[in-house]
């Protein structure tokens, strides 16, 4: 039996309920909530992230950590991440992961030995460039397999981020960046819990929840990022900010930057999916009742 201090963490794919799910159950068990969306951590970055406005009371960690145009690594993450862990098991209370990024989880519950390489300007400028074109991206994900095959598993080659990432840590360090994701010893006793949602279903949600984006002003939230901003930076590469970004530049309207916010948004969820059923010790559940009765019987406490 494990005696290490025991982590909750909440999953699953974009628009599956997590938020409202987190809340709720940190309340019933005197939790805080972690951020682990690689996205809610630039600052004035709110509504197309869908960060979490209502904390209800509850105390949130990692949200605005950074301005959209600062590096933020994975190394970075994790050293913070679980600093406010600790801190917040010191203090007697249970902490909640609470997110849909699988890498950020997993550098937690796995421990993970992540490299910190600082990003290499020259190479992303180029990257930067030239991804703009038609098989930008894939050209540059072919140069990462060829310094890497097991990469193919560890990269989302539909990431530019990860890729370029992938890329950085391998020239820096001259040895596979799949070498690098090594499980260390655990540092936490954790239970996963993944909320399972119909495909049909999230794609309902997707689409209300980018509607309700828009009608809550993310067009004048991306105009107000876009005057302090490059549209070439990560962060404002993300979903919903390039849309809207190129449509502020007259490429198309809005019906259509809507359209494609929903369509990218979708392909998101269905890879987000795919990278969290490969995780078997995921314990999925469908609502608020299955969860709590997963974590009373994990923390042995009585209803």
């Amino acid at each position: 039996m494990s005696t290490l201090p025991k982590l909750i963490v909440i999953l699953g794919p974009t628009a599956s309920g997590k938020t409202g799910l987190s809340l709720k159950l940190a309340k019933k068990f005197s939790g805080e909530v972690v951020n682990a969306d690689s996205r809610q951590i630039y600052k004035g970055m709110d509504i197309g992230t869908g960060k979490v406005v209502d904390k209800e009371g509850m105390r949130h960690y990692l949200l605005d950590v950074v301005n959209p145009d600062k590096e933020f690594t994975l190394a970075d993450y994790k050293k913070k991440a679980v600093a406010v862990i600790k801190d917040i098991l010191g203090r007697g209370k249970t902490p909640f992961l609470v997110g849909g990024t699988g890498l950020y989880i997993q550098a937690i519950v796995d421990n993970l030995e992540i490299p910190a390489v600082p990003p290499n300007k020259k190479l992303r400028m180029q990257f930067e460039k030239e991804i703009k074109k038609s098989g930008g991206l894939e050209k540059w994900y072919k140069k990462l397999l060829k310094l890497d095959p097991g990469a193919a598993k560890a990269v989302d080659k539909k990431n530019p981020r990860r890729v370029i990432r992938a890329l950085e840590i391998c020239l820096a360090t001259g040895q596979p960046f799949s070498k690098f994701r090594k499980k260390g010893e655990p540092l936490f006793n954790v239970l996963q819990i993944g909320l399972s949602v119909s495909r049909e279903k999230l794609y309902e949600n997707i689409d209300r929840r980018v509607e309700q984006m828009v009608e809550d002003g993310l067009v004048s939230e991306t105009k107000k990022l876009l005057k302090k901003y490059s549209p070439n930076l990560p962060s404002m590469s993300g979903i919903g900010y390039k849309e809207i970004g190129d449509y502020l530049r007259g490429d198309y309207g809005l019906p259509e930057a809507i359209q494609k916010i929903k369509y990218r948004t979708h392909a998101y969820a269905r890879r987000q999916m795919t990278w969290f059923r490969r995780d078997k010790r995921i314990k999925w559940i469908k609502n608020y009742k299955e969860a709590e009765g997963k974590i009373v019987k994990w923390l042995k406490i009585p209803l």
